[in-house]
Parts: C-alpha cells; sequence; structure tokens
C-alpha cells in the first residue's frame, strides 16, 4: 500500500512519537492464545474472533500485521482477512497497545522502537512472550531499541504528537511498575520516551483494574489541545472511576485544554459492572476511525458523530467488541500504530 509524503515538523535528530492521526505504515496486533489467561476455549474463540474482526477491519484502510506464534498460524488464518500478515513472534495476550513497540521518527526520517518495558500490569498476568514482543518487532524490523527505564504501558499514557502527553499517576507512579522513582523522575523518563515536552498528571485509581486506570479508556487527544472524554451523564460519587475521571476533566479543563465530553451509554448488552463501556477507546488508521458501538442507539451515534467532527474525511467504522470490554478494554488498547516515514 503506498500513502503520499509527509513531514512531521522536525529537522533535528530527536526522537518523538507522531500524533495517531498521521499517517501509519501499518498497525500491529497481537492474537491471544494462552489458557493461562483464558481457561475456557469457547471463551477464548469469542476473543479470538474479536481480535479478527478489528484487523479485517482496519485492513481495509491499511496494512495489518497480527503478531503470533507460528503454531498458532493456522487457528488465526481460518479468521483473518487473506490481506492480514502474520509474522511469527509468540504472544500469550491481545494487548498490543500496552506489549507492542511504541515507535518514534525523528526529522531526518529515522525511525525507532521506544522501549517501555512491559510487566504484566504490575505482574498481574502471565507475560513471558508478551515481555518480549517490542523488542522481537524491533529485531524483525532492524531498528534500534531505545531503553526507558520505565515498566509500563503505553495505554497508560496519552499523548497529542505535538510534545503533550497525559496520564494518571495510579498506572506509573506505582510500586507495581515502577518502584523507587518519583512522579518528577517517572515523568522526565515518559516525556523522554515520546519526545514531549509537558505532562498532565491525574491521581486515577489504584488497584480497582488490572491497569491501574488507563488514560486511554477515558480520554484522548484528537489534536493541538483538543480532547475527547468519555463520562456519565448521571456520575456515582461513590465510585472511584467516576470520582478519577471528573477530576482528570478538571484538570485537562484547567490546563486550558478544548475538551469536549461524549456520554457512556446508558442500555448496553452487558449486565456486568466491570464491563468497560468506553467510546474513547478508538483508534485511528489510514482513512478511518475504528470505534466501539455498545447496543445503545442514541449514544453510538453520538459518539460517531463526535469522532466525525474531530477526525473528518475518516470513515467511521463501529464495532461490536463487546468481549473486549468484558476483558476491561477497547480497540485502542487491542493495536498499536507504525508510522508511515
Amino acid at each position: 500500500m503506498s500513502v503520499p509524503g509527509t513531514s512531521y515538523g522536525r529537522t533535528d535528530t530527536s526522537f518523538f512519537v507522531p500524533a495517531e492521526e498521521t499517517l501509519h505504515q501499518r498497525t500491529f496486533m497481537q492474537w491471544p492464545v494462552s489458557r493461562k489467561v483464558y481457561r475456557d476455549s469457547i471463551f477464548l474463540d469469542m476473543v479470538q474472533q474479536t481480535i479478527a474482526d478489528i484487523a479485517n477491519a482496519i485492513s481495509d484502510f491499511e496494512r495489518v500485521t497480527v503478531l503470533a506464534a507460528l503454531e498458532h498460524h493456522a487457528t488465526a488464518r481460518s479468521k483473518l482477512s487473506d490481506q492480514v500478515e502474520l509474522w511469527d513472534v509468540p504472544t500469550e495476550d491481545l494487548w498490543c497497545r500496552d506489549s507492542g513497540p511504541i515507535f518514534v521518527i525523528n526529522g531526518t526520517k529515522e525511525l525507532a522502537v521506544s522501549q517501555i518495558q512491559f510487566n504484566g500490569w504490575g505482574h498481574k498476568q502471565v507475560h513471558r512472550n508478551d515481555a518480549r514482543v517490542a523488542a522481537q518487532v524491533a529485531e524483525r524490523l532492524s531498528l534500534p531499541l531505545l531503553p526507558s527505564g520505565l515498566k509500563g504501558e503505553a495505554g497508560g499514557v496519552e499523548q497529542d504528537g505535538h510534545g503533550l502527553l497525559m496520564a494518571h499517576e495510579s498506572s506509573w507512579v506505582n510500586d507495581n511498575r515502577n518502584p523507587g522513582l518519583s512522579r518528577g523522575e517517572i515523568e522526565a523518563r515518559l516525556l523522554a520516551t515520546y519526545g514531549a515536552h509537558h505532562m498532565i498528571w491525574s491521581e486515577g485509581v489504584y488497584g480497582e483494574d488490572i491497569t491501574d486506570y488507563h488514560i486511554d479508556s477515558l480520554a484522548r487527544f484528537t489534536g493541538p489541545g483538543r480532547v475527547l472524554i468519555n463520562l456519565p451523564d448521571d456520575p456515582d460519587m461513590s465510585d472511584p472511576f467516576h470520582v478519577a475521571a471528573l477530576a482528570t476533566y478538571d484538570r485537562l479543563v484547567a490546563e486550558g485544554l478544548q475538551v469536549e465530553v461524549i456520554p457512556e451509554p446508558y442500555s448496553v448488552r452487558i449486565e456486568d459492572p466491570d464491563f468497560v463501556t468506553s467510546y474513547a477507546n478508538y483508534y485511528v488508521c489510514n482513512g478511518a476511525a475504528v470505534m466501539a458501538q455498545f447496543g445503545d442507539a442514541e449514544t453510538d451515534a453520538i459518539a460517531g458523530e463526535a469522532l466525525a467532527r474531530h477526525y473528518p474525511g475518516r470513515e467511521i467504522v463501529p464495532l461490536n467488541v463487546d468481549v473486549l470490554g468484558e476483558l476491561g478494554g477497547g480497540i485502542h488498547c487491542a493495536t498499536q500504530q507504525m508510522p508511515f516515514v
């Protein structure tokens, strides 16, 4: 697939992560296989089909590479479009945003991989293979691997590609990831990893979910100074996630950002208090924004209209990814972009 050349406005050799909405060379995804994670084989099949659905949808717009050990390629191929490529890179789970490579570029169009070491969200899940995914992809592409000195996940920090980051402290300033490091030390390393110059912190929620409340399920940059955030219309102030979400909203507004709110759905197909209903966990690819729809016609439409405004000229592709919501994530969590250079 050929795409026109682009400039990211840098002329020096410092590396940075481009905005997600800039041109991609491809999307990486991971194939879930671990029976230690997915003890129910029927549910695992449902998860795999959902990952295939996402990969197939994105492949209509750009190249998609799914990572899986060779022994799992036949199963994966039976669900994936012929347009989707398979690489022999062993995985346990699907969360490529967290364990996959973070691609950085510089003004002279060199490409590298910034390495935030995945440790299973603070040793909460098996990750022998997933912890090696980023390094293996960098090796296969013959790209430099740039260590950050951090443990964590890219889903725990959101970046606009223009020098600004936002994150919840709970996903980083946490002994299960970065013991002995202060918030200031972590901030400096995150800024260096992403080639950014300013960080917005909010407290988040410690210990209530496997991610310690990743920011990408709540709020996303859609351009310089512009944020889309997913909030309940009627927040439950006894719910720590609602309290934290409102605090994050207030923090972003106080920073002078343009913040648009989209409501959480009222009626969903999965009746489970732990089910994640995040419209913010969408993925932007070349020519499309792929989003979750939850079966609430009103809020599904509001979310789609908001994405169409924020990403004009892109096709809005809604998918039923309820099985990922049951696992605590969404489409963005399952994808990782490789920028075009």
